[in-house]
Parts: C-alpha cells; sequence; structure tokens
C-alpha cells in the first residue's frame, strides 16, 4: 500500500513538473508563427477559399481527429467519459473545419474505442457523403483500421469501395504533389488499416497503411509527448518530399495505474498548446515536416491554426 502511495505521489509531483515546463516555454517563446492570425471566413469550406488550383497535396496543414466517432461511444456519464474523444458526429468536425478522420472498427463493422463500441461504420459514411453533397472542393484523408485485440470485418475493402465509389482518389504516389482541383472531383482518401487482410495495392481506390503514419507514445505526461512529437517529427524528410502522410497527434492518454482516467481532464494538459507547438516546430527547423496535426475535442481555434499556416504556406511565408 504504501509502495503505491509513493508512487501516486511521484506521479503527480511528474505531473506538475511537465505542466510547469509547458507553461513556461509558452509564456517565453509565445506562440507566434506565419498565419497565426488568420481567421478562415469558412470553415466547411476552408480549402475552396484558400484556392485548390493553388493548393498542392503536401502542403496542406491537415487538421485531423483522434478516435474521430467517439460522440455516443459507451454509456453517458458511465462509461462514455472514459472512452469519449470527441463529442462532435464526424458531419460535425467537417463542418468545423476537420479533413483528417481516425475511426476504428471491430469485425461486425461496428465502431469502437479499446473495449466499447458505438454506432455502425454506416454511420460515419452518412456524414461523410453529406459534407461532400454539401461542399465542391474539400478533400478528406479517411483513415479507417481495425481496432488493437479485434478482428478485421470480412471484405471491409470491398464494402469501402461499394459506399464510397466515384468519391475514391486511387493510391498514387503522384497524388502528393498535384494540387487539390487535379484530384477533383474525387475527394476522398481513403487509408485502410487491417490486422491481418490483404492490404492495398498501388493502383487500388484504397490507400495502404503505409501511407498515413505516425509516432505514437502512449503517456499522460504532456511534455514528454510535446518532446516526442517534435523529435519524431524532425525525423521525417519534409513534406515535399515524402509519398506518405506523417500526423501528430497533440493528445495524451490516461493510463491505468493513475486515479484520473477520463479521457477530457487528461487530453486537456496538452490539448491547449498545439500553436506553441507549431511554434516550436520554426525554432526547431521542422516546419516543413508538419502535415497532419490532430487532437481530441476539436475546436475552431486549433482549425484556424492549422488553416492559417496553409495559407501562409501557399504566400511562400512558411
Amino acid at each position: 500500500m504504501g509502495a503505491e502511495v509513493s508512487k501516486q505521489l511521484e506521479r503527480r509531483k511528474a505531473l506538475s513538473t511537465e505542466r510547469k515546463v509547458l507553461r513556461d516555454l509558452n509564456g517565453s517563446c509565445g506562440n507566434q508563427f506565419p498565419g497565426c492570425d488568420y481567421k478562415t471566413p469558412d470553415r466547411k469550406t476552408w480549402m475552396a477559399v484558400l484556392g485548390p488550383e493553388n493548393l498542392r497535396v503536401n502542403q496542406v496543414v491537415w487538421p485531423g481527429t483522434h478516435d474521430s466517432a467517439t460522440d455516443r461511444i459507451g454509456v453517458p456519464f458511465v462509461t462514455r467519459p472514459f472512452a469519449q474523444c470527441q463529442s462532435l458526429s464526424i458531419y460535425r468536425q467537417l463542418v468545423r473545419g476537420v479533413r483528417v478522420l481516425d475511426v476504428r472498427v471491430q469485425e461486425n463493422r461496428r465502431v469502437c474505442h479499446g473495449i466499447l463500441a458505438t454506432y455502425k461504420f454506416d454511420v460515419v459514411v452518412q456524414d461523410v457523403k453529406r459534407f461532400l453533397s454539401e461542399t465542391e472542393s474539400e478533400v478528406i484523408i479517411l483513415e479507417v483500421r481495425t481496432e488493437f485485440g479485434q478482428r478485421d470485418p470480412p471484405d471491409f475493402d470491398k464494402y469501402l469501395v461499394e459506399q464510397l465509389g466515384d468519391h475514391l482518389i486511387h493510391q498514387d504516389d503522384r497524388v502528393f504533389e498535384r494540387t487539390l482541383a487535379e484530384l477533383l472531383p474525387r475527394r476522398v482518401i481513403c487509408v485502410w488499416k487491417p490486422r491481418n487482410s490483404a492490404h492495398p495495392r498501388g493502383g487500388d481506390p484504397i490507400w495502404s497503411a503505409g501511407y498515413l503514419k505516425d509516432n505514437w507514445i502512449d503517456t499522460d505526461l504532456p511534455s514528454t509527448k510535446f518532446d516526442s512529437n517534435l523529435k519524431h517529427l524532425a525525423e521525417q524528410p519534409p513534406a515535399s518530399a515524402r509519398k506518405y502522410f506523417y500526423r501528430v497527434e497533440n493528445t495524451v492518454t490516461a493510463k491505468a495505474d493513475n486515479p484520473v482516467l477520463c479521457v477530457r481532464p487528461v487530453t486537456g494538459r496538452i490539448h491547449g498548446y498545439a500553436r506553441l507547438f507549431i511554434s516550436q516546430c520554426i525554432a526547431n527547423g521542422c516546419m516543413d515536416r508538419l502535415q497532419v496535426l490532430s487532437t481530441d475535442f476539436i475546436d475552431e481555434d486549433f482549425v484556424d491554426a492549422c488553416v492559417g499556416l496553409t495559407q501562409a504556406r501557399i504566400q511562400g511565408r512558411a
């Protein structure tokens, strides 16, 4: 008992120290970067506002969500706080400006987060199609993976093609150098990450797992995650020189050996430092590597930061 109490005291001390590290860094370095003052007039159509004919795929700073389809997961006030990473539906996230979705599935095609399941993947498809029908130039990256410990849904690749059909941008390395306008009218890059099934191949309507990479570390300590994100990003080639998307997730995750297990208060430890992270990319010489930036509980300021930096890239200021 005494050892456990001592361990928790050490964890609380480490957390307090790491919070102070980020607060002090934010206070001393600030969160200024090219495009930081930009406010998009319409987040629903921000790609159209910037001009798809001017915007290459590898120039975009893609705002994304982590565990995107968890708005209705679990039982409200009982299990939901332990697994909910987004409070908005997929459709509302897209309207807010999100352009990268991270969706986990289990064998019966239900969306899940760990052991908790929610609605059928059909709901995700319906929301994506609704958004596409209401816009003309917005391009989406839809990542779908079989959750850890789960089995692949049978023939899920065929299902994705049947459901998304003509919206799908086919797997092709040349896509990264093209403008968004050159991809139209196709508007969905769908990355399928099965655990045991065959992976998509070049030219297929669906993209294989290696086209969306990240370096996830499972920690609830904000400065540890922040520093790890910078370190791994700096190890990547510039976005203009690689043929895959690289994602940085501005999140931390609850740990089973810590009393605080609800997602929102834990991820809140790093949530407000997205702009600081972008500014530190400049300070660390890796601004040209930043491409996909994801978060829990997406907000408008996060989207504006990504869109502002994207606009600065178009203008040659970043």
